[in-house]
């Protein structure tokens, strides 16, 4: 099934108004095309290969080995003792392990049809591109960029894909659900009137304690680092990008259009780290019609957890949180229910869309937009709460920042 359609994506830099045009509307159903790979129940099976074998990477191998649909036949990842651990489990041959950082390039040169992306988002888009000029097919986790021009690159990635024929899906659990959609087609087609505004949140407690520890022990250690990404700026694009991003990720996706500009603050409960990343922002952001989405996100603390995004309209509301309800409430009310385990449910369904659309030929890729959209949006919130000051998006996408991780010492 799909979640958006769009259109193909302009060449960059974009304008707002070129991005907008690109994002397109929001759908419940995906159009397929004649068949490629054959009809999915003939049992015949996609070869891939894993990029990224810590623990999110294994979690997701097995999800898709667990479809049946796919054989897991060659494994990429810096570190020799992650890959070992998975070609053990999975029972890949020692043939198809590849270490340091151009394992990928080497992966890419076997005999597979797709590749799975779950290495450092500060990676994904280069690795992302060279899967497709390699024409592979791609799977890739979010965020699917740290910056603004990764995010292009992506974007790029996916116009290429289509072009080329192949699949290329980012993987929100969110937009994968039944009960979301249903709740966001509703408002889109009007069910809570005109948008007045709305409220997005985050809130967790530390989930990087223990690897900000580690890189403080060791801080000129890039390994160390390297295996503690998610408590580095750089190589995870900070907490707002790489974590909160499924707050924002719904939100922009009710409100179907690109933020015109934010202002914000955020900081960090620790001591400072050298690049290390916030664990709170506090951000607003001015959407088109003045509706203004107000946006916190906590990664530290105890007793309160919730991912959330609440709008509201002149006829309605429509509630949802990650870890609780999603419903709205409006002449035609609609309850979803509960959500027992998105987390594993929406990549279940990404991983079968996946197969859907190779097998199916549909080379629409239309997750790729909407992830853009989304990316850049918490990309403007960074930047707006780094800054403590109103940031605009064109004045985000001119600029065009890229960032660069400290990659010396390790082995290519």
């Amino acid at each position: 099934m799909n979640i958006e359609t769009s259109n193909s994506l302009p060449h960059f830099p974009f304008t707002r108004r070129q991005f907008l045009a690109a994002a397109g509307a929001t759908a419940l159903s995906l159009a397929v095309a004649p068949s490629g790979l054959g009809d999915p129940e003939s049992g015949e099976k996609i070869n891939i290969g894993l990029i990224g074998c810590g623990g999110r990477g294994t979690w997701i191998a097995d999800l898709f080995l667990k479809n049946g649909h796919y054989n897991l036949v060659a494994l990429a990842d810096y570190f020799p003792d992650r890959v070992d651990a998975a070609g053990e489990r999975f029972q890949v041959d020692k043939a198809g392990r590849f270490t340091g950082l151009s394992a990928y390039k080497r992966l890419l040169e076997q005999k597979l049809d797709a590749v799975v992306i779950e290495s450092p988002p500060y990676f994904r888009p280069e690795q992302a591109a060279a899967a497709i000029e390699a024409g592979k097919h791609v799977y890739c986790a979010k965020p699917i960029a740290v910056d603004v021009p990764g995010c292009h690159s992506m974007a790029e990635s996916g116009r290429k894909a289509t072009e080329k024929k192949l699949v290329f899906l980012a993987d929100f659990q969110t937009r994968a659900h039944p009960s979301y959609r249903k709740a966001v087609a509703l408002v889109h087609g009007g069910g809570i009137g005109r948008i007045i505004s709305g409220e997005a949140a985050y809130q967790t407690g530390d989930l990087s304690s223990r690897m900000d520890v580690e890189i403080r022990a060791h801080p000129q250690d890039n390994e160390v680092r390297l295996r503690g990404w998610a408590a580095d700026r750089t190589l995870s694009g900070d907490v707002i990008t790489e974590q909160n991003i499924h707050a924002l990720d719904v939100a922009s996706w009710i409100l179907d259009a690109a933020p015109l500009r934010a202002c914000g603050k955020g900081g960090r409960t620790r001591p400072p780290l050298a690049n290390g990343i916030w664990d709170n922002f506090s951000v607003i952001f001015d959407y088109p019609n003045d509706v203004r989405l107000t946006f916190n996100s906590k990664q530290a603390g105890k007793f309160w957890e919730d991912i959330a995004c609440r709008v509201y309209g002149l006829q309605g509301v429509i509630d949802t949180h990650y870890f609780g309800v999603v419903k709205v409430l409006c002449d035609d009310a609609y309850n979803g229910g509960t959500m027992t385990n998105l987390y594993t449910d929406g990549a279940v369904n990404n991983i079968a869309t996946f197969y859907d659309c190779i097998a199916t030929s549909d080379y629409s890729n239309s997750t790729v937009a909407p992830s853009v959209r989304s990316n850049l949006t918490t990309i403007l919130g960074r930047t707006a709460a780094y800054r403590g000051a109103e940031v605009t998006w064109d004045e985000m996408i001119k600029k065009n920042e890229k960032w660069k991780a400290n990659l010396k010492g390790l082995k290519a």
